[in-house]
């Protein structure tokens, strides 16, 4: 990858960390490795069990689907569109309240389905807090209109 492809690449992908979703769930692009490792802090709004306390399940999901779309966009060009088919989450450790790393690997991409694996991990990327296969549809044109899926 070129400097300007570098530079491209990190646009697109600080665009996306501004948006509200992101900007709610705390996420920021922690480095580049094959795909963007995202992190995200773990704020009092995103805690599920006060007496443990732990982050929500949901925010743990949503952190692995926010990994496996960020790697299919940096992965493919402009105008591909990754839409959310299916997400199924292995929660296999309490999230506790402290910064939590994200990232995703592709398992297999076809012209209009991509398969990903997702993790997530707080101390060591060998003891993940949870995993995701989640299977997206790639929507070449662009659209996003009510009418097209």
């Amino acid at each position: 990858m070129n400097e300007i492809d570098n530079i491209r690449r990190q646009r697109l992908l600080d665009e996306i960390t501004k948006t509200p979703y992101f900007e709610l769930l705390g996420v920021q692009i922690e480095a580049f490795e094959d795909a963007p490792i995202l992190s995200a802090m773990g704020a009092d709004h995103l805690i599920g069990n006060i007496n443990l306390p732990a982050l929500h399940g949901g925010v743990l999901g949503s952190l692995l689907e926010c990994a496996a779309s960020m790697m299919l966009l940096d992965k493919n060009p402009q105008g591909v569109t990754p839409r959310l088919v299916n997400i199924d989450v292995d929660y296999l450790r309490t999230g506790r309240p402290v910064k939590t790393y994200a990232s995703a690997s592709l398992v297999r991409q076809g012209r209009r389905v991509a398969s990903v694996k997702a993790q997530l991990w707080q101390e060591a990327r060998d003891r993940p807090i949870a995993i995701a296969r989640v299977q997206f549809l790639l929507d070449r044109t662009g659209r996003t209109d009510a009418n097209h899926g």
